[in-house]
This record gives C-alpha cells, structure tokens and sequence, in this order.
C-alpha cells in the first residue's frame, strides 16, 4: 500500500534521527493515511479512497462532493 493521499497528495518524507550527541541517522515520516469508503448522494455511488486524516477533516466539514469538486479543478484524477 503506497503511503500518498489521493486528493492532498501527501507522502513520506525523509530527515534524520539527531541523539543527545549529535549523531544523525536516516529516518521516514510515515504521512497518517487511512482507507476509507465514500458515499456520494449525488451519483448515488461509493468510492474507496486512501487519505490524509487532515484531509478526512476536511471532507467532514465541507462534504465529499465539495471535496471532490475541488480536486478536480486543480486536476487530481481520481
């Protein structure tokens, strides 16, 4: 399971563990991805998708068809 929201974008990202003395080692900061089914009233249909729990945030706010609009216009596929 590839860890990137499908309408964020968001992924891992890279950066280091820095101990007391200063020893740096490589590290990955995993983003907090969660699969989740849609119900869109509007082509009365569910969609499954994988996203950032911000991004889950937002679609309990504004709904899943605002969220979608939006992802649209700035070209994400889904």
């Amino acid at each position: 399971m590839s860890k990137i929201c499908q309408i964020s974008g968001k992924k891992v990202q890279f950066g280091n563990n820095v101990s007391k003395s200063i020893n740096k080692t490589k590290r990955r900061f995993n983003a907090n991805i969660v699969s989740k089914k849609f119900y869109i009233p509007e082509e009365n249909k569910w969609i499954k998708l994988k996203v950032s729990t911000s991004v889950l945030k937002t679609i309990n706010k504004k709904g899943i068809s605002a969220v979608l609009k939006e992802a649209k216009e700035k070209g994400i596929k889904l």
